[in-house]
């Protein structure tokens, strides 16, 4: 594998881990919608990743990225976002104004704390791509003050 690879794995994980931020925060920005049906209740999301390997990587056209056939992975793909199929949290609350006919209200599937667990590991994973990036970059630039003197 060839240093400028790392850009390119890097970079399909930076985008992966976008895909995950945002799905959190639409999870969040959803924490407290109530429906009165559970048909219409928001249930919380989760991106579904993969590994690519170099055949896919020149369908996605990033090009030939791995020529060493080592059958090493070349980068991460977002393959879907799933609902969860956590239960729901009907709650009883004849006064709220989307209580059904039985006087409960359905709130999402959307767990708060883990919710805010998972953004951390998303945002760490994120820096520690930008990180690699980094030192790639430095490295590259090292690399060609090599034969200056």
């Amino acid at each position: 594998m060839s240093l400028s690879n790392i850009f390119t794995i890097s970079g399909s994980a930076m985008s992966a881990q976008t895909v995950r931020l945002n799905t959190i925060a639409s999870n969040m920005a959803n924490v407290d919608s109530a429906a009165s049906s559970a048909d219409q209740t928001y249930r919380a999301r989760k991106p579904v990743f993969s590994e690519m390997m170099n055949d896919s990587m020149r369908e996605n056209g990033w090009g030939n990225v791995n020529t060493d056939n080592s059958g090493a992975g070349v980068g991460v793909k977002v393959d879907g976002i799933v609902e969860s199929n956590a239960p729901l949290q009907p709650r009883y609350e004849p006064d709220h104004p989307m209580a059904n006919e039985e006087g409960y209200v359905f709130y999402p599937n959307v767990n708060p704390m883990e919710e805010m667990a998972d953004m951390m590991s998303a945002s760490r994973s994120f820096q520690t791509n930008v990180e690699i990036m980094n030192s790639a970059k430095s490295m590259m630039q090292k690399m060609l003050t090599l034969g200056q003197s």
